[in-house]
């Protein structure tokens, strides 16, 4: 029987200095957001990039809390999924391996929002 170290867990590669969105990433989550923004959901946003975790936040006035967290974890590629909704509350709305399909969980608000 052998005994497994937790470092027989971690992930192959290097860990990148900063974690970021990419072109095609980003051009998804701006649409959803233009979308929103149309539909006087939502009205700023910021982008942060660190070690960990990229994070798109959603704000509905500048000086809020922001209403949605967009993140995208590397380390959690192979688990629950790398990306993440996260909720004002700090509730996971919804995590997975495809962007798209955890931004649905946000459309559906939109959905609402127009009716």
């Amino acid at each position: 029987m052998t005994v497994q170290t937790p470092t027989q867990f971690q992930q192959p590669g290097p860990i990148p200095e900063q974690v970021s969105f990419d072109r095609r990433e980003l051009g998804v989550i701006l649409g959803l957001y233009g979308r929103m923004v149309a539909a006087g959901e939502w009205r700023d946003y910021g982008i942060s990039s660190l070690r960990e975790v990229a994070v798109f936040s959603v704000f509905r006035r500048t000086a809020e809390h922001p209403l949605y967290r967009i993140e995208k974890r590397p380390r959690l590629r192979l688990r629950q999924g790398l990306y993440s909704v996260i909720a004002m509350d700090g509730q996971i709305l919804k995590r997975g391996h495809d962007l798209k399909n955890v931004l649905r969980v946000l459309e559906r608000k939109l959905i609402r929002a127009v009716e």
